[in-house]
């Protein structure tokens, strides 16, 4: 029996259009799906949009158009930039779908109801709208939000709240036993540290201030509260309101991959929400970073914000993919920048990966007809252990399991030339077919690890070897990575 594996995305908020942080968090998905579906794991791998929201409705009156037609236009670009980044995902989930998602919110909110998890009070505090959150005047820096840099709104209004502070000793039970684990674990004692001022949350506002959103089950005076609309999603698109099969299947999530800046909403509000209903947690929260460009954060204002359209077609999506998933550690901030994507390009690329297989495949062709059959004395010696590459996938190190595909890459460009083929060609022909018997080997060998992080090169590497059987039959096309210039 296979095993399941179960991957989100956090769903894209649309008052906007995608960035280049929301192409990064899709790519790290994808490669982590497309291992386990490479594992043979019967793989789900779940993103979607958030449609609703003050943020969203702002954004439609200021583009002037209705909220509907604005969402429409930008769900449009995020499933456009899910097919231009070669994305995987099996499903996509939109919070305004009627028939899959507002089913499960509504069931979700009455047994918070009937658990007696939710209660009306008056509240009066901080709105951050890009936030969709209430804060706290000591999270402000110099009177506006540290991550929007905008002032909150003051708030005076009834609304219904849910009681996460019942569920706090629960959740920081679960996540310090490592239930629910949270990766890279900076981020889970950081998690533990906001948790113990947590406060019972607003699970609503009213409907004439939030226009735009799902009605509170049994109140048409209040709107569901954004992020207890967002997080369902992760069971919605399952079918959990129907107990359906596929629910069955493929929850508990194994992962839920994050952006740093909405941990504590998955971390906190959502674990709390699965407790009340008696649902299983997700077994993980992979945290990433923010892309900062050219060691200044993105902002619209500095016009220093990447496109991820323009530049995959500008470069090429798998080099975006490379570049993205090499020079940015998955679990902490990193830089953007052309100058650095060119020198990966030419160093990593072309002198590397493009120019072994350009190497491998000419002398093949030209001095065994195209054509090579594997047998085992033949082989030499190399290491083909890949425990190390697997650590780092399981740990949320995507750019540490690429270091150690291009450390196999160094090894094979580094037997060819202190073996130097073309003189064995000559001088000593069964050498010369150990030689390329092992390097073309370790190709293979590389171009399985490589598949999850650019599977587009990937098939590439795999027509010109063209393998059947133990024969590997050579069809030579254009150098996989043609220098640019700087």
């Amino acid at each position: 029996m296979k095993n399941k594996f179960y991957i989100t995305t956090a769903i894209v908020y649309t008052n906007g259009n995608p960035h280049i942080g929301y192409a990064f968090e899709l790519i790290l998905t994808d490669v982590i799906a497309r291992y386990h579906r490479q594992k043979g794991d019967d793989t789900m791998f779940l993103t979607g949009t958030d449609e609703h929201g003050s943020s969203v409705a702002k954004a439609a009156a200021k583009n002037d158009t209705e909220p509907a037609k604005f969402v429409e236009g930008i769900v449009g670009k995020v499933q456009e930039l899910t097919k231009i980044l070669n994305i995987s995902n099996d499903d996509f989930i939109r919070t305004t779908d009627k028939e899959r998602h507002w089913p499960a919110v509504e069931k979700l909110w009455r047994i918070l109801v009937a658990n007696g998890d939710l209660y009306k009070k008056d509240y009066e505090g901080l709105y951050c709208v890009g936030h969709e959150a209430f804060i706290k005047k000591n999270d402000l820096v110099d009177g506006v939000c540290p991550l929007h840099k905008t002032e909150p709104e003051k708030v005076k209004e009834e609304n219904w709240f849910f009681k996460l502070t019942k569920y706090k000793p629960e959740i920081r039970k679960r996540i310090e036993s490592g239930e629910l684990e949270i990766l890279p674990h900076t981020k889970k004692n950081e998690l533990l540290n906001l948790l113990d001022d947590a406060e019972d949350v607003s699970f609503s506002r009213p409907s004439k201030t939030l226009t735009w959103g799902i009605p509170v089950p049994d109140d048409s005076s209040q709107t569901i509260y954004v992020w207890a609309d967002a997080l369902t999603n992760y069971i919605s698109a399952l079918g959990w309101s129907d107990n359906s099969e596929q629910f069955k299947n493929y929850w508990p999530a194994d992962v839920h991959l994050v952006g740093k800046d909405i941990l504590r909403f998955h971390a906190m509000i959502w674990p709390a929400m699965l407790i009340s209903a008696g649902i299983q947690l997700p077994k993980a929260i992979y945290v990433h970073g923010f892309i900062n460009v050219d060691g200044e954060k993105m902002s619209k204002t500095i016009g220093n914000v990447i496109d991820p359209f323009e530049i995959v077609q500008k470069y090429g999506v798998d080099i975006v993919r490379y570049f993205l998933l090499r020079e940015i550690p998955s679990d902490q901030d990193g830089d953007f920048s052309e100058k650095k994507l060119v020198e990966r390009y030419n160093g990593d690329l072309a002198n590397g990966l493009g120019n072994l297989v350009q190497r491998v495949a000419t002398l093949i062709e030209s001095n065994l007809d195209g054509e090579l059959i594997i047998a085992k004395e033949n082989i030499l010696k190399f290491d083909e252990d890949q425990s190390t590459f697997n650590a780092s996938i399981d740990q949320f190190r995507l750019h540490e399991a690429l270091n150690f595909v291009w450390a196999k890459i160094a090894e094979a460009n580094l037997l060819i030339s202190e073996r130097k083929p073309w003189d064995e060609a000559k001088t000593n022909p069964a050498e010369f077919l150990k030689t390329m018997t092992t390097v073309l080997l370790m190709i293979e060998r590389v171009n399985h690890l490589l598949e999850p992080f650019m599977p587009e090169t990937s098939n590439k590497i795999s027509e010109v070897f063209q393998k059947d059987g133990d024969t590997f039959r050579i069809k030579k096309g254009p150098g996989l990575f043609p220098r640019l210039e700087s």
